[in-house]
């Protein structure tokens, strides 16, 4: 008689090889892009160290003091001026991430994406690290860690072009929007864990906050050298379907140049993701400092809250992916999510003080609705446009045109923050009109698609030219 299979063992092998390896390859990319999250977040958690109020700091026996307020700042952040100081260090990070961006799908492209990945995220550690190393160093120089973010910035531009492109080529159609959404939550996740481990040494030594995070992504580079698999066919693999597209939605325009073409969406969807991703980033850089101000929750405490924001976007990303897969509208989805999250924003600044549960409950919303858009575009409809018909024989345009659509995004990545800094001493209700202008701007760029999506559900079909 034969032994009945153990449950354990009969559910491992019901699933095929091919399910195992598509498995693996999105569990080894969400650790990889996490990981880059994770070295971005410790600037905004050490920034309240590198300036804070000594007055309430007890001051060794053996110092000399001068001057009482600013005895335990870290030079040359100890000035009236940090604020735009930190606000430059932001900026050549997120400018040279911009620009970088352009150049890193066509890098991308030519490249054996492991290569590129693993050199990336090697690079990434060193320059995370470098900024921490100032601290043991005694490096006082604004320039120092300016260029060692500006260098970071360009470096980090290997990743999401290289692990969309890799994630294009195991996933088809189908469930796209669903898995991307999940996996998307990685931006998230790297978030919450580089404030997590940022803030367990900022108090003692913050040099650690970012040699910490240096050294795993660095792990984390090595670990990507040795496994990644690029395409399904290298390791007899069935590939997936793509090109299952409905013809009438997106007619190629082809220029030129014979990599970077643009498909229709491409340009909408970059332009709206520009506004969406202005709002994200102000959030990122500036929301603990807009909790500690306006709350007045001291600064460990407006991190922690913070977080939340990040925790709502998680579920807003799964919950577009869902919605999108179900009705087969991206554009609608983004749309809709984007009208919504303009009057939360304004609720949010109104009554988002009132009380802890109404924070939470609000910084969750407008996590969900500001994140979700801008997961969906990131990700499943770079996969579509990236994997579109007409591009058949050519998957590595699946990472010039994710970055084409991310390199426009993170220009307003770099534009929103530095606006929330201009605009902040105004008050802070200038800053949400801004954010709920930006808003506006994104839904209306995506007007023309949403109009195509819903003519496609009404019946109308839109003849093919040419």
């Amino acid at each position: 008689k034969m032994r009945s299979l153990a449950p354990g063992i009969k559910l491992i092998t019901s699933f095929s090889r091919d399910s195992w390896y598509r498995f693996f390859i999105l569990l080894l990319t969400f650790v990889f892009y996490t990981t880059y999250h994770l070295s971005r977040k410790p600037i905004s958690i050490v920034k309240s160290q590198l300036h804070r109020n000594c007055s309430n700091v007890i001051h060794p026996a053996d110092l000399n003091i001068t001057d009482n307020d600013t005895w335990c700042d870290w030079a040359p952040f100890d000035q009236n001026n940090y604020r735009n100081l930190f606000g430059v260090l932001d900026n050549c990070f997120l400018v040279a991430y911009a620009i970088g961006m352009f150049f890193s799908g066509i890098f991308g492209e030519r490249l054996p994406l492991r290569y590129y990945l693993s050199s990336g995220m090697i690079l990434s550690g060193i320059f995370t690290a470098l900024f921490g190393l100032g601290f043991y160093w005694q490096i006082h120089s604004l320039w120092y860690y300016c260029l060692v973010q500006a260098l970071n910035g360009l470096v980090q531009t290997t990743g999401w072009p290289a692990v969309v492109a890799c994630v294009g080529n195991w996933f088809g159609k189908g469930k796209r929007g669903l898995i991307m959404g999940v996996w998307n939550s990685h931006t998230s996740v790297g978030n919450i864990l580089g404030s997590l481990i940022a803030g367990v040494y900022v108090s003692s030594a913050w040099g650690l906050s970012f040699i910490v995070p240096g050294i795993i992504i660095a792990v984390a580079g090595v670990i990507c050298f040795l496994f990644l698999v690029e395409k399904p066919e290298d390791v007899n693999c069935t590939p997936p379907q793509h090109h299952l597209v409905d013809r009438s939605k997106y007619h190629p325009v082809i220029f030129a140049h014979r990599v970077v073409f643009f498909l229709q969406g491409v340009v909408e969807f970059s332009l709206c993701l520009l506004f969406a991703k202005l709002v994200s980033y102000t959030f990122l850089y500036w929301l603990p400092l807009y909790i500690a101000n306006v709350a007045h929750f001291d600064p460990k405490e407006a991190g922690d809250l913070s977080t939340l924001f990040d925790v709502g976007g998680i579920v807003g990303g799964i919950l577009a992916g869902l919605i999108s897969d179900y009705s087969g509208g991206r554009a609608t989805t983004c749309c809709a999510m984007l009208i919504i999250a303009a009057p939360m924003l304004f609720l949010y600044n109104k009554i988002g003080q009132n009380g802890l549960p109404t924070t939470i409950g609000m910084l969750l919303w407008c996590g969900a609705l500001v994140n979700g858009p801008y997961a969906l575009i990131t990700t499943a409809v770079s996969a579509d446009l990236g994997t579109h018909e007409c591009l058949r024989g050519n998957s590595r345009a699946l990472s010039t045109v994710t970055a084409i659509i991310d390199g426009t995004g993170s220009i307003g990545a770099a534009v929103g923050p530095l606006l929330a800094g201009l605009i902040s001493p105004t008050g802070w209700n200038n800053v949400f009109y801004m954010l709920i202008a930006a808003d506006v701007l994104a839904c209306l760029l995506l007007s023309r698609l949403v109009y195509k999506e819903v003519r496609g559900w009404c019946g109308y079909t839109t003849r093919l030219r040419g």
